[in-house]
């Protein structure tokens, strides 16, 4: 009897592990092909650089397959922070032996998590990414410094939020996997999927002499936020 549930034991866990996956998301960030530190300088098309803050928030997170199946996280809210590195990887649950034909996210914080007010874990108001009510969460903030900013220090601050229109900061963005994978041993043997986060593509739209302290919801905070969008592919 009991070698008969030890038996049943072991095909139920096979089953579950064959069904039930997890997709590793890495977050890598770069200027150009430089992977970042904070407080190296970088070039961008019009200014010189250095770094000293990078959080953003990326949220609703959505695995499309090929056979236009949807995988949908459950409360999807992580802060990227630079100086958490354990912040720069995380797992969703995937469906095994199914063609990944593109991943969906939200870059930012969407309004109705915005107007219940900071909670815990990522959206902790101790995380300093929530503003108040009234302006809900900061979607994204980089901070640093360059001589083109005349301004104290030569620093520079983008805090980009906002979640009452037209100051609506969240931003979606879906990308195509060129090369879909199945998330199998032999094409994933990791489940892995990397995040490019290339800020260069952000700065190189920027002249800091004229764009370097955006701290409140508005028309400058948008425009950083439509960028923002183009600083994602997927490895």
């Amino acid at each position: 009897m009991k070698d008969r549930i030890w038996i049943l034991f072991f095909f139920l866990l096979i089953i579950s592990n064959t069904f039930s996956q997890k997709t590793s998301l890495k977050i890598d960030l770069k200027f150009n092909d430089k992977s970042i530190q904070l407080g190296d300088k970088y070039i961008s098309k019009n200014d010189t650089l250095t770094l000293e803050t990078i959080k953003f928030y990326l949220s609703s997170f959505e695995i499309n397959y090929n056979d236009n199946s949807t995988y949908k996280e459950d409360k999807s809210y992580h802060l990227i922070d630079i100086e958490k590195p354990e912040s720069l990887e995380f797992s969703l649950k995937s469906d095994s032996n199914k063609t990944i034909k593109s991943i969906k996210f939200n870059i930012g914080v969407d309004s109705l998590a915005s107007v219940s007010g900071a909670m815990a874990d990522d959206l902790d108001a101790t995380n300093g990414m929530y503003w108040a009510w009234q302006s809900g969460f900061i979607n994204m903030k980089i901070e640093g410094k360059s001589n083109s900013c005349k301004t104290r220090k030569n620093q520079f601050h983008f805090h980009v939020g906002g979640y009452l229109k037209p100051n609506y900061a969240m931003r979606t963005i879906e990308i195509s996997i060129s090369k879909p994978v199945t998330l199998s041993a032999v094409e994933m043997p990791n489940n892995e999927l990397v995040i490019k986060v290339d800020l260069a593509k952000l700065f190189d739209q920027v002249h800091l002499s004229e764009t370097n302290s955006i701290m409140i919801p508005g028309k400058v905070a948008m425009k950083i936020a439509d960028e923002s969008v183009k600083m994602f592919t997927v490895e």
